[in-house]
C-alpha cells in the first residue's frame, strides 16, 4: 500500500489522485506495488523553494523539484519510507506553459521525477 502525504496550500490546484496514481505506477514498475511505502510530497512557492535550495544545495536558485531520500528507509514496522519530494508550484505552471502541457501533467511528471531520485535513479538513468 502506498501512502503519499501531500502538503499543499489550497491555492495550488492540481489533481492529487492523478499524482498518487503516477507514483503508484512507478512503484509497480520497480516491483514495490505490494510493499508498504510512504512518501511525503510538499507543494511550495518560489520563496520556500529558494530557501530549501540555498540550505541544502548552497545556491539561491528556484528549481522545479527537490528530493530528500531518507538514509534509513527500512523500519522495523516493515514500512519503506522513501523520503520527501518538494515541488515548486509556480515553476510547474511555467514549465507546463512552456511545454504546452496541462499543469496536472507537469505535476505528475515532477512527482515521478522526484520519486525516481528517491529510488536512487539519476537523470542519465530515467
Amino acid at each position: 500500500m502506498l501512502t503519499v502525504d501531500i502538503i499543499s496550500q489550497a491555492a495550488y490546484k492540481f489533481d492529487r489522485k492523478r499524482v498518487r496514481q503516477a507514483l503508484e505506477s512507478i512503484l509497480l514498475g520497480e516491483g514495490l506495488s505490494g510493499s508498504e511505502v510512504e512518501i511525503s510530497l510538499a507543494v511550495v512557492g518560489e520563496r520556500k523553494m529558494r530557501e530549501l535550495h540555498k540550505k541544502y544545495l548552497g545556491s539561491e536558485e528556484v528549481t522545479d523539484v527537490l528530493s530528500f531520500p531518507l538514509e534509513e528507509a527500512a523500519y522495523p514496522d516493515g514500512i519503506l519510507r522513501l523520503g520527501d519530494i518538494v515541488i515548486c508550484y509556480p515553476e510547474a505552471i511555467n514549465q507546463a506553459r512552456e511545454g504546452n502541457r496541462m499543469v496536472d501533467e507537469e505535476m505528475e511528471f515532477l512527482a515521478g521525477h522526484g520519486l525516481n531520485h528517491l529510488l536512487g535513479k539519476h537523470h542519465d538513468e530515467q
